[in-house]
């Protein structure tokens, strides 16, 4: 059952390489790439992602397919937490005449994976609006 994602990326691999390789050169080239692509197993290993991915998704469990989610409100809650909540509460405590030192968080990578989940948003957003829906 594990070869036939596999064959099926190949079938889809040559026919790419028959269309975009004109020159038999190149097409021999191109097939043998794909061929040991195939030999060190990096497209068994797509192919299993491929599916994994697949089964998460459909599963109607919020710890199973709302990781990208839950990744989402955790970085929002890091955010609030340094940006508003760190400040607010430390200058409500000055003024209550007990001054505390909150812990200071990694901004530097709470904001690296915001703009990385942004950025994937972004792309799904341009999808819908060029109607690629699944």
């Amino acid at each position: 059952m594990a070869l036939e994602p596999v064959s099926a990326i190949l079938g889809i691999g040559e026919k790419l390489i028959d269309k975009l390789f004109p020159d038999p050169h190149k097409k021999a080239e191109a097939l043998f790439k794909l061929k040991e692509l195939e030999q060190s197993g990096d497209l068994a290993v797509i192919a299993g992602q491929n599916q994994i991915n697949a089964v998460e998704a459909a599963n109607p469990n919020l710890f199973v397919s709302g990781w990208r989610p839950f990744i989402g409100w955790i970085c929002g809650a890091g955010l609030a937490c340094q940006l508003v909540v760190g400040p607010l509460v430390t200058w409500l405590a000055t003024l209550a005449g007990r001054p505390i030192a909150l812990p200071i968080m990694p901004i530097e990578l709470l904001t690296t994976l915001l703009i990385g989940m942004l950025g994937l948003g972004g792309m799904r957003t341009m999808e819908k609006l060029n109607g690629v829906t699944k």
